[in-house]
């Protein structure tokens, strides 16, 4: 890791201009100052073939796939304006731990968080054993890096099913409170046979754990996006687990997953306090997968109109809830589907560009793909040459993106 940063070093690099977004990545609404909103999501989820640490090139190729949906003639496409792809800083701390999972940016300061620096999870330890990561690097826009919180375990009468391995699903609420996912493994990276598994893991602004959230609707969190106010949160989440249909030996083999969504109550003088947890998203198939673990509904987006936008690994389609932020009922991913196919291959990482278009990132080939709200596949672009299993969680700039790197185990951006 890079030494700790001094006030001098942050004018190194300009500083990223963030894309405001509701408060987490993958979620563009509006536009504000740093100091007010600051947000990533991305896109959470995991990888389609074993990570690597071999360094790959940037390409610059730009096309346009097929598509599925016709829409209204938009504005110049987002990818189309971006340059290759460089690093900004290694997210391996210490301990060892890889695979950078979760993106998320710092809105305001406070305790250890300082505003416009990027939190990273990582989901595998020194090892390579994917779902034992526990530490979250804090990245400053200047490239220098330090451990915001290393979770090795939980402080007493908090508990997490099956343990910790923190994954995609990570995000900032107001007052530094910081919520990550975990989805554990036991046995050397083999799937948990429990249900639920895994909890979502809140810390304070020093990265102390301050509580966990487990319910029968939090089944292996694998990213999540938020909108949040001074005294209200809700908590998007994609499940990579649950409703079995097949096992081995115990061993969850396939199944179908779900979309929560969790109301949160806010104080400054406490953790967040869970108050509804409602499922809106039904029969996302999930599979045990060797090399990436499991294919299952990752990406999340939140749309300034209140659709939660839900990208599937599994099934190369990304689906629409509408009205996500009130609805009492769930809607199938197959109802909803808005993209499939095309240019998508095994879609990890989702955010909103400036333009209003979801840009995903590909598990299986390093490309990303521009979809308009209506479902029409407008850009593709490669990010990595030959880079199966590199991108992983995305969050929209100003400049362009921010990317977590699974190949180089780094965060990178590609600028406009």
């Amino acid at each position: 890791m890079t030494p700790a940063r001094t006030d001098s070093s942050r004018t190194e690099r300009v500083g990223w201009t963030w894309k405001a977004l509701a408060f987490r990545k993958g979620s563009t609404v509006k536009s504000r100052s740093l100091a007010k909103i600051l947000t990533a999501m991305i896109g959470l989820g995991l990888t389609a073939t074993a990570c690597s640490s071999t360094s790959t090139s940037s390409s610059s190729s730009l096309t346009t796939p097929t598509t599925t949906r016709t829409a209204a003639p938009q504005s110049a496409a987002f990818l189309g304006q971006l340059h290759g792809l460089t690093q900004v800083a290694s997210t391996v701390p210490g301990n060892g731990d890889v695979n950078p999972y979760g993106v998320a940016v710092v809105p305001t300061s406070g305790g250890r968080l300082t505003a416009g620096d990027v939190l990273v999870t990582n989901f595998n330890d020194k090892a390579n054993v994917q779902g034992t990561g526990n530490t979250i690097v804090q990245v400053s826009p200047a490239g220098q890096a330090s451990v915001f919180a290393s979770i090795a375990a939980l402080p007493a009468g908090q508990t997490c099913p099956g343990g910790i391995g923190l994954t995609t699903a990570l995000g900032i609420l107001p007052g530094g409170w910081v919520i990550v996912g975990s989805l554990p493994t036991s046995h050397g990276g083999v799937l948990p046979g429990l249900d639920p598994a895994g909890c979502l893991i809140v810390l304070n602004d020093q990265g102390t754990v301050a509580e966990t959230i487990t319910n029968p609707d939090i089944v292996g969190p694998w990213d999540l996006t938020v909108k949040s106010s001074a005294t209200s949160a809700e908590v998007f989440v994609s499940n990579a687990l649950g409703g079995n249909t097949t096992t081995h030996d115990g061993v969850p083999m396939t199944g179908n997953c779900t979309v929560v969504r969790l109301d949160l109550a806010l104080s400054p003088a406490s953790p967040p306090k869970l108050t509804a947890s409602t499922v809106i998203g039904t029969g996302f198939p999930w599979r045990a997968n060797k090399a990436a673990l499991v294919l299952a509904p990752t990406g999340l987006a939140l749309g300034g109109d209140g659709t939660l936008y839900v990208d599937d690994t599994q099934t190369n389609s990304v689906s629409a809830i509408p009205a996500a932020l009130t609805r009492t009922s769930a809607i199938t991913a197959v109802a909803g589907t808005l993209s499939i196919g095309g240019a998508l291959n095994a879609p990890l990482g989702m955010t909103v560009a400036p333009n209003g278009d979801l840009v995903v990132v590909n598990g299986n080939n390093g490309n990303a793909v521009e979809i308009t709200p209506a479902g029409k596949q407008v850009a593709t672009r490669t990010l990595i040459k030959n880079g199966a299993g590199d991108l992983f969680g995305i969050i929209t700039t100003q400049q362009g993106l921010l990317i977590a790197n699974d190949g180089t185990n780094a965060l990178d951006e590609a600028n406009m």
